[in-house]
């Protein structure tokens, strides 16, 4: 590892993860190839991934991945931070292996999970019950009542619930799918996509392909993408270049990762609600003011989707049907305001493309 060398500033740390996080221009990079590099998309939500794979690759239609969902190969899965993600098939069998401790650290970490772990005496048995129970969709509901029949003394609702902690699991189309819906229906990651859980997947080639989607980073901002601990014994072992940021804190990135000037154009871009761009550091000043976090992210976990200019959260905003506003959170520029109610008319007829008529508004600075 090489010594620390220079500081980078907020501007240029911006650039980097506008670049890294195909927002700097939209690639050319097909939907799986897009979430591989971006190690998925956070999908607690359904919608929200086709909006951000809009703002990434260019041409992206809703059946680009509407369709991999439904072939299997790509999946939304609990996985990071122990929340939902969509991501290739092969990563989830890659990823799950690697966020266990996480998975594990929410099931016995829960305080009001305590009583019921305490009246299943073998975990091993509930999972073996889960997992054939799981070799085809089941809603919630439906596997709590099935489980129960094995385990009387315990709440239905409970033990669906620590089934899919104990198994690693895929929640299965139609939901997920753009114009589909339809309640939450859970398979066995092995049986839904015929492969076994990669229990060879390694940390340390995660936290580069973290650093190559988000980086440059420190061990905080890892921790804070994946819940993961440890990292720093971690990072201090691999083939890493180091800089710091404005506050001396160490940054760990990959050789020969893009670090574009701080002057590098930056397109407005509209971010999905629970965008990893947003979520994805523990210090999120390289895309968002800390004055700011607060209209974008609820205390209860709701984010917001924002819009980007100059590559910072300018504002959210929100569409209903065809109708897109736009809420600043100072005075856009002409110049800006004419950008982003560009953008916007592109996002309108992207979300609704047989409206026959469309409206984006700016609405006054909040």
């Amino acid at each position: 590892m090489t010594r620390p060398e220079k500081v980078l500033d907020r501007r240029r740390l911006n650039r980097a993860l506008l670049q890294r996080q195909l927002l700097s221009e939209r690639s050319k990079l097909g939907t799986e190839d897009a979430l591989r590099h971006l190690l998925g998309l956070q999908s607690q939500q359904p919608i929200p991934p086709y909006f951000g794979l809009w703002s990434r690759v260019e041409g992206f239609a809703p059946e680009d991945l509407a369709g991999p969902l439904t072939e299997r190969r790509a999946v939304r899965a609990t996985l990071m931070r122990c929340t939902v993600h969509v991501v290739t098939a092969d990563d989830c069998l890659r990823l799950r292996q690697v966020m266990g401790p996480v998975i594990d650290r929410q099931l016995y970490g829960n305080p009001g999970r305590a009583a019921e772990l305490k009246k299943i005496p073998d975990l091993d048995r509930l999972a073996e019950a889960a997992r054939e129970l799981l070799a085809e969709p089941r809603g919630s509901k439906e596997l709590g009542e099935l489980l129960a029949e094995r385990w009387p003394q315990c709440k239905p609702a409970e033990l669906a619930r620590i089934a899919q902690f104990v198994v690693p699991v895929v929640q299965t189309p139609p939901r997920g799918l753009w114009g589909k819906s339809g309640q939450p229906a859970w398979a066995a990651v092995e049986s839904w996509l015929g492969a076994p859980v990669d229990r060879a997947a390694e940390t340390g080639e995660v936290v580069c392909r973290y650093l190559a989607a988000f980086g440059p980073a420190s061990v905080a901002d890892i921790q804070k993408w994946s819940g993961l601990t440890g990292l720093s014994e971690i990072c201090s072992r691999l083939d890493l270049r180091t800089f710091r940021d404005e506050q001396g804190r160490l940054l760990y990135d990959v050789p020969d990762a893009p670090l574009p000037d701080e002057d590098a154009p930056a397109p407005v871009r509209f971010l999905a609600e629970y965008d990893n761009a947003i979520l994805s550091h523990a210090d999120r000043s390289r895309i968002i003011d800390d004055a700011h976090v607060a209209k974008v992210i609820s205390k209860n976990g709701i984010v917001k989707g924002t819009v980007l200019v100059d590559g910072f959260v300018a504002g959210v905003w929100r569409l209903q049907k065809a109708a897109l506003t736009v809420t600043p959170f100072a005075a856009l520029s002409a110049m800006d305001a004419e950008e982003v109610e560009a953008e916007g008319h592109r996002l309108v007829a992207f979300a609704e493309p047989a409206a026959r008529t469309r409206n984006v508004r700016i609405a006054p600075v909040e």
